[in-house]
């Protein structure tokens, strides 16, 4: 008996597994303004034109590989570079194409760039996809509290009572926290006249944010660095800062057992951290069939469509895992204006396809041949991000973001 992985409809000359094919019909394809008959017959010419240029390429890197092998053999140890080995090796790579002349003055320009990528820099994650609860953990980690990374981590030293291995909260732990994450805000963010350790409030007054040390107040050194707030401006219960175009957010909330010991009413510093998540098809998962393609393209395309979840028990209870929402602050001037400041909740997403060199056997092409992965994967992946460009719930400049790994060519 075939598994259903293996029983095939035939769409023009490709062989597709049934839950390949289903999946494409019934879930990538509505919504996207595609027609199933425009998808499978672009498919299929693609397959037709590039699969044997996928196969030609991989002969040339075989054949490459073959002349380095016997080169290497045939001149055992590394290069003496005192004897001029380097010039004799050089001119065997130049021969054989390995290295290849410089091109011309050559000049690429890339519209509809988000900032993540052109203005902003910070830590970019791996994941696998067809992990949906780190994939969605991934997405979510935009944004993550300072206090808790700071408690939970050895950036604190356990010196002298302020272990973390105790059961419940540690306040000499915590104070060390605390103190840590106020020179974070002192460097990113410093006051014009004294320090965010002196804080005993935050306001918002006529636009700019006004920070009570004691009996006296001050704003910030630099006031541009204040971006917007939520609650009320007399009271806010966060206040948004900016610091190399990266934010940090000032949650104040006196009802929480941090903040209710603290001056200012702080209760966490959440900090704007991983910017952007690759999601992996490639070496980090074992796809092998249909099936398995079935869950990972499923699980990027509920991300796109922000509707994966993911349940899990914790401390005996079931939490249900969904992607963050974006953030909304009043602006700086907003009390005067109504205007809003609307920050991506979440990471932008990459997807990684498979590389040249692998096939799958979830679609046939030709005599029975199995099809390059990596055409696989660009087709699907970018159809399912459509989705997207409508939405913008990722890019929002209507940008599709894939990784094709293992590209290197001659030098």
């Amino acid at each position: 008996m075939p598994t259903p992985s293996t029983v095939r409809t035939s769409v023009h000359s490709l062989q597709v597994a049934m839950p390949l094919y289903r999946f494409i019909e019934d879930r990538v394809l509505p919504g996207t303004g595609v027609s199933s008959e425009t998808f499978w017959a672009g498919f299929d010419a693609i397959v037709r034109e590039l699969s044997p240029k996928n196969i030609a390429l991989l002969a040339e890197r075989d054949r490459l590989q073959l002349e380095l092998d016997a080169w290497h053999l045939a001149h055992p140890g590394p290069l003496n570079l005192e004897n001029g080995d380097m010039p004799a090796y050089r001119a065997f790579l130049e021969r054989i194409g390995y290295l290849v002349p410089l091109p011309g003055n050559v000049k690429a320009t890339t519209a509809n760039v988000d900032a993540e990528l052109a203005l902003q820099a910070g830590p970019q994650l791996v994941v696998p996809i067809l992990n949906a609860r780190y994939a969605l953990n991934a997405a979510n980690a935009r944004w993550g509290s300072l206090y808790d990374a700071l408690y939970g981590t050895d950036a604190i030293s356990e010196a002298d009572g302020a272990d973390k291995g105790q059961k419940g909260y540690n306040p000499i732990r915590g104070a060390k926290v605390i103190a840590f994450a106020r020179d974070v805000l002192d460097q990113a963010a410093p006051l014009a006249s004294g320090s965010h350790k002196d804080a005993s409030g935050y306001s918002v007054v006529d636009g700019a944010l006004v920070v009570a040390t004691g009996s006296t107040a001050t704003g910030l050194e630099d006031p541009a660095a204040f971006v917007g707030y939520q609650g009320a401006a007399a009271a806010p219960t966060s206040i948004l800062l900016r610091h190399h175009g990266l934010h940090l957010d000032i949650q104040i909330d006196r009802s929480t057992a941090i903040g209710a010991t603290d001056p200012a009413g702080i209760s966490d510093v959440v900090l704007e951290a991983a910017l952007s998540t690759i999601l992996d098809l490639e070496d980090s998962v074992a796809v092998v069939d249909a099936d398995d393609k079935v869950v990972a393209y499923a699980n990027w395309l509920g991300l796109l469509q922000g509707t994966l979840t993911e349940e899990l028990t914790k401390g005996g209870k079931t939490i249900t895992r969904s992607l963050n929402p974006d953030r909304v602050y009043t602006a700086a001037d907003g009390e005067k204006t109504g205007a809003e400041v609307k920050l991506h909740g979440r990471s932008l997403m990459f997807l990684r396809n498979v590389d040249h060199l692998m096939t799958n056997p979830a679609i046939l092409y030709g005599n029975g041949l199995e099809i390059p992965e990596g055409i696989h994967d660009a087709v699907v992946t970018t159809t399912i991000a459509l989705h997207d460009l409508e939405r913008k719930g990722n890019s929002r400049t209507g940008s599709v973001y894939i990784v094709k790994p293992k590209m290197h060519g001659p030098a």
